[in-house]
């Protein structure tokens, strides 16, 4: 029985010294002697517990050598962050300056995040939880073992083995090197299609799991490989694409006689409807720093390579034009939702990756002469961002009763509904949709128009980039355990909800026989996206609702072959059209697993709020309502 309310984290004052809580919270006392047999890493509760409020109370010094803590102005503590804040109103200068600061010397490979392994981390003690469970100190046992299946003393779950065994036979090797996973491996299907092609975000979360399993070879390998094909001319019929353009997927050609490996690019040219992937440029420069992160290595992203890769993604998305927004004007189809399904416009899920892209670059880019323009701009269009997404994109039962009850034909710059959103335009499913405590960021907004529609991703990357302050974080976790049936369901996770049907159906995907109602995009369930849910679940601490919605995925995903999706409402069956052993279903469920079993992986794609962001949106609160 799980309760459909958890308690929250709470905020602590720190205390003023790392001697005061020496005298508070004493070492435990060293373990038994044991057998040299014993592995290292198995300590005692006590331990762990006590290297586990060291981290949740310390967290800006718990990872620093010692001298380097005098060297440090940082200020103590957790802050108290309104719901609805932005940066708009800080200067440029303030934000910058956290650029300027030296880079610290990372000598470890796992990543740790600070912040958000202490906020976690107060979550379980609140929740009254075993840090054992969540905690592990580093440890392997065995060539080819995976590292996170060692580092507790329960043993794991019989489907990690077979999901390892799955994920390594999906490798694509290019001249004897591993540079990616291919979409599926389904020997059952007749129509190959796409499936046998490494996508750039479909390898993320298989990118994830080696780096977590301390492989991250094969993370370089592609990081490489795809910012090479970047630098192919991409001509779609007698148009050429812009130059900083990434590729939807790429597929290795062997060439038995010859012995000679030969990639083939695909920049949309050959993609349902002929879009190009907007998203893939944003994956890659995230997945740069996760790679970063991880390993400590900064040589990588360093290379005048990456750095030139970087400064052309970015040149694409913050080139000047004719928008009023600061978000991205998108076709449909250009995201992991690739086909037809009237996201065309503003989609939360590119502007949470185009968000969380940006301060990913942010600390990726060198200071130099043409990184410094870049860092300019980056923090001006950050400050829009943030403050148009928090302000227009946001929705909770307040804020829906407000948009209820707009006026309409407001001409002026005092106006209030300045999209001019007609009220009779709300569906009929989002008031009883609504809970009194509980938000999300819609799936669109542009003039006349909002697209209430949740979309999981957008919302997901929203909390992990920190486009998301702390309180709409937290209710967005309120909101999917208030309609757990509805977005979880029997099988996680809907990648949108509500299905759109009928006439709708028909005008909006143009008779889609894939996305007919409670399928593949429209409503379907997706294991895949568990990582995300698990990621922001341990962020937000309250990571017993990432563990309810993977023991629901592990008593049928093993047994039902790894599809890609689920259909029905509720996600009770197999997808009319999904591909068994889906990679990115298998590298999902084990990022999900290991950053329960140690939730410090969750650095390499976490980023914190900018202390330096203050409260500047009067709006209502999921918390007082």
């Amino acid at each position: 029985m799980h309760s459909n309310t958890l308690p929250s984290p709470i905020n602590i004052t720190l205390l003023p010294s790392l001697s005061s809580f020496s005298i508070l919270f004493p070492p435990p006392p060293p373990p038994p002697a044991t057998s040299p047999a014993t592995p290292h890493f198995h300590q005692t509760a006590a331990t762990i517990s006590h290297a586990l409020v060291t981290r949740s109370l310390f967290p800006t010094y718990s990872n620093l050598k010692m001298g380097e803590v005098e060297k440090m102005d940082v200020p103590l503590g957790l802050q108290n962050v309104a719901s609805n804040c932005s940066i708009s109103d800080v200067d440029d200068y303030d934000l910058s300056r956290l650029l300027d600061k030296p880079r610290l010397n990372i000598d470890r490979q796992r990543s740790f995040d600070e912040r958000s392994l202490s906020e976690m981390s107060i979550g379980l003690a609140r929740a009254g939880l075993d840090h054992n469970d969540s905690f592990s100190p580093e440890g392997r046992s065995g060539f080819d073992t995976p590292a996170s299946s060692t580092r507790n003393s329960f043993e794991p779950h019989p489907m990690v083995a077979d999901a390892w065994d799955a994920l390594r036979k999906s490798l694509v090797y290019f001249r004897g090197q591993p540079v990616g996973t291919i979409a599926a491996v389904d020997h059952q299907s007749e129509e190959v299609l796409n499936y046998d092609q490494v996508f750039v975000r479909d390898f993320v979360p298989s990118a994830l799991a080696f780096l977590m399993n301390g492989e991250p070879d094969i993370v370089k390998n592609f990081l490489l490989k795809t910012i090479y094909l970047q630098g192919w001319e991409k001509r779609i019929d007698r148009f050429k694409l812009g130059e900083g353009a990434m590729p939807a997927s790429f597929k290795v050609l062997h060439d038995p006689v010859r012995k000679t490996d030969t990639l083939m690019a695909d920049f949309g040219e050959s993609a349902i409807g002929r879009v190009s992937p907007v998203d893939s440029g944003f994956w890659w420069i995230i997945l740069l720093r996760a790679y970063t992160k991880s390993t400590g290595d900064l040589t990588l992203s360093e290379t005048p390579e990456c750095q030139k890769g970087m400064r052309l993604i970015l040149a694409l998305c913050l080139s000047e034009g004719f928008d009023t927004f600061p978000t991205l004007l998108c076709a449909d189809g250009c995201s992991m939702i690739d086909r037809r399904m009237g996201i065309y416009g503003y989609p939360i899920e590119i502007q949470a990756l185009f968000f969380m892209a940006l301060r990913c670059a942010l600390s990726m880019l060198k200071h130099d002469a043409e990184g410094k323009e870049f860092i300019e701009r980056i923090v001006k269009r950050l400050h829009a961002l943030s403050y148009h997404m928090r302000s227009y994109f946001w929705l909770d039962f307040q804020q829906l009763n407000v948009i209820y009850r707009y006026k309409t034909e407001e001409y002026s710059h005092t106006a209030v509904n300045k999209f001019n959103v007609i009220p009779d335009s709300i569906p009929e499913w989002v008031f009883e949709f609504m809970p009194m405590r509980g938000g999300y960021f819609i799936g669109n907004v542009s003039p006349a128009r909002m697209d209430f529609r949740w979309f999981v991703l957008g919302n997901c990357v929203a909390i992990l980039s920190s486009l998301a302050t702390p309180d709409q974080s937290m209710a967005i976790m309120d909101l999917i355990e208030a309609r757990w049936d509805e977005l979880v369901g029997e099988m996680p996770l809907k990648i949108s909800y509500p299905a759109i049907e009928s006439h709708e159906w028909r005008i909006v995907t143009g008779c889609d026989p894939k996305n007919t109602r409670w399928s593949y995009h429209n409503g379907g369930s997706w294991p895949v996206l568990l990582w995300l849910l698990t990621a922001a679940c341990i962020k937000t601490g309250r990571p017993q609702i990432a563990r309810r919605a993977i023991e629901l995925a592990e008593t049928r995903l093993l047994k039902d072959g790894w599809p890609e999706y689920y259909d029905g409402k509720l996600g009770r069956y197999i997808g009319k059209q999904a591909r068994k052993y889906q990679t990115w279903s298998i590298a999902g469920y084990l990022v999900a697993k290991m950053m329960l079993e140690d939730p410090s992986h969750l650095g390499m794609i976490s980023l914190e709020e900018d202390r330096q962001m203050k409260p500047v949106i009067k709006r209502s609160s999921s918390w007082t309502c």
